[in-house]
């Protein structure tokens, strides 16, 4: 079985807003809940209040009846211009770049390993979430989504 996690998905989208606007959406996890299909919400750990190199936030997750929790780890943010995190849960790399665009903001959300896929995550995806696969494009189409939302928010929408 092919490990489709190695291969970096990436969905951009055109924004009419600046990228300060973009990064505040983007950068602050306890919003993703209004963001993302996928994911309900988030917190920042250990009293970390804002995006910085090393905080650490839980997002909390739903699919159907099934529910979880990840914990994660940034690894970059540079206001304005990226921000990316780390699910240690899943070993996987969530970024956003955000590109100035005109007066607006070329936003790119990517997806790529962080290392080798857990034992625990790949028993969870396969039995609770349909397989690696099937899971991977939902996850595609939920980037879409959230990029989506994530215009409607910056806009004004």
């Amino acid at each position: 079985m092919t490990d489709s996690r190695t291969d970096p998905d990436a969905v951009s989208i055109t924004i009419d807003a600046p990228p300060a606007v973009v990064w505040e959406i983007v950068s602050d996890p306890t919003g993703y809940g209004r963001l993302s299909p996928e994911c309900t919400g988030g917190r920042w750990l250990d009293g970390a209040t804002g995006p910085a190199v090393g905080a650490r936030f839980k997002g909390s997750n739903k699919r159907g009846i099934v529910r979880w929790s990840t914990t994660n780890t940034v690894e970059e943010a540079v206001p304005e211009r990226t921000f990316s995190f780390v699910t240690k849960d899943s070993a996987t790399r969530w970024t956003y770049r955000l590109e100035p665009e005109g007066t607006g903001t070329e936003l790119t959300e990517s997806r790529s390993s962080a290392g080798e896929y857990p034992a625990l995550a790949r028993f969870f995806t396969r039995f609770l979430l349909g397989g690696v696969d099937g899971h991977t494009e939902e996850l595609r189409e939920g980037m879409r989504r959230t990029l989506e939302r994530v215009k409607a928010i910056a806009e004004g929408g």
